[in-house]
């Protein structure tokens, strides 16, 4: 439950009419809007003058804009507002989504899209109100002060794990299908995992983060661009290929077909997510059984948990991110607590982990 200072949110839009309605919106999701910019200026002045739990920030403003406001507070750590988590809001085109995804990758804490001429805002309401909420609660201390200071985590989960290591197995001698699932936080954390993997992975590898339809093609381009594995958007023509990484496209299921081959599905969202992780990790378990290795990054909810079941019950093997490189502990964390991970791995070992795990 928020406090009175956790609801307190900065709007930044130069469009009146998108203040209001973004305003409109969180404050019916429970949230106080303490100040309205028209600028990137506007915006970090009310945050040094409000302190807020967090900010809603429209890219393209006069004078700074967005992308200038999350500069300033990364390369200012002492700035009054540099500790304030930003959800982008923003319209899409192909300019808009490679912006929105640099955002991503400049620190912003997640994206929302601005809702179309037409479209009922019911689901921009929910969707923008998780996001904020999840991205005010990301500034709460991970752990809890006992006695004279000193500090320790919350209980461990039940699974056995190995945290801040890759997982104690030898290199398996037969290519696994490796899926990687993530959301809140993912973008970044692709953006550095990706790059270290090799250009021959396992036996190929399918990639779901959760993202509004139309700027997914921007985060494969722009991981693509940076890793020795090919990264594309899956069209849905696609077999597996060692080389070759498919993302799976906002706005649709991705599927694995007869002939493991992709499949694009418009089937509807599953816990308001289209794509889901788990239709995905299912169709390649039962196509891999044993040689499916599934990925559970950073993110809100439990999208994978019911995947890495099936991986499990078919003799794969999983691995979650730790919490300690998590922008949001949740979808690693249904899965371990769950007992289904072979392994918990900072983020910073899991290249070696995954290499290691997918095989030749």
């Amino acid at each position: 439950m928020s406090t009175a200072t956790d609801a307190r949110i900065v709007v930044a839009d130069d469009s009146s009419l998108m203040r209001r309605i973004v305003a409109n919106a969180l404050e019916k999701e429970g949230f106080t809007v303490v100040g309205a910019a028209a600028d990137g200026d506007e915006a970090l002045a009310l945050c040094r003058r409000h302190r807020p739990a967090a900010m809603t920030l429209d890219l393209t403003m006069p004078g700074l804009d967005g992308m200038g406001v999350l500069r300033e507070l990364r390369s200012n750590p002492a700035h009054p507002a540099s500790g304030v988590p930003v959800v982008v809001v923003s319209a899409f085109s192909p300019v808009h989504g490679a912006r929105a995804v640099d955002a991503l990758a400049e620190g912003a804490f997640d994206l929302v899209a601005k809702p179309a001429a037409g479209e009922p805002l019911s689901s921009f309401v929910c969707e923008l109100g998780d996001k904020v909420r999840a991205a005010t609660a990301s500034r709460r201390p991970r752990l809890t002060g006992i006695g004279n200071g000193h500090l320790k985590r919350p209980a461990a989960p039940r699974t056995p794990r190995r945290v801040g290591g890759p997982a104690a197995r030898p290199a398996s001698r037969t290519a696994r299908a490796v899926v990687i699932a993530s959301s809140t936080g993912g973008p970044r954390a692709l953006a550095d995992l990706m790059p270290k993997l090799p250009a021959r992975l396992g036996a190929g590898t399918l990639i779901v983060q959760h993202m509004p339809a139309g700027f997914t093609a921007s985060l494969a381009q722009r991981l693509d661009r940076a890793s020795r594995l090919s990264i594309v958007e899956a069209s849905g023509t696609e077999s597996l290929d060692p080389c070759l990484a498919l993302l799976a496209p906002g706005g649709s299921h991705l599927r694995l077909a007869e002939g493991r081959r992709a499949l694009l599905s418009d089937a509807p969202p599953i816990g308001a997510l289209r794509p889901r992780a788990d239709l995905t990790i299912v169709d390649v378990a039962a196509a891999y059984g044993e040689r499916t290795l599934l990925v559970v990054l950073t993110g809100m909810g439990r999208d994978g948990l019911d995947g890495a079941r099936e991986v499990k019950r078919r003799g794969g093997r999983v691995l979650v991110e730790a919490e300690s490189s998590c922008t949001v502990y949740g979808m690693p964390r249904a899965v371990a607590e769950a007992g289904l991970a072979d392994a918990i791995v900072d983020l910073s070992e899991l290249p070696q982990a995954i290499t290691q795990e997918a095989g030749a």
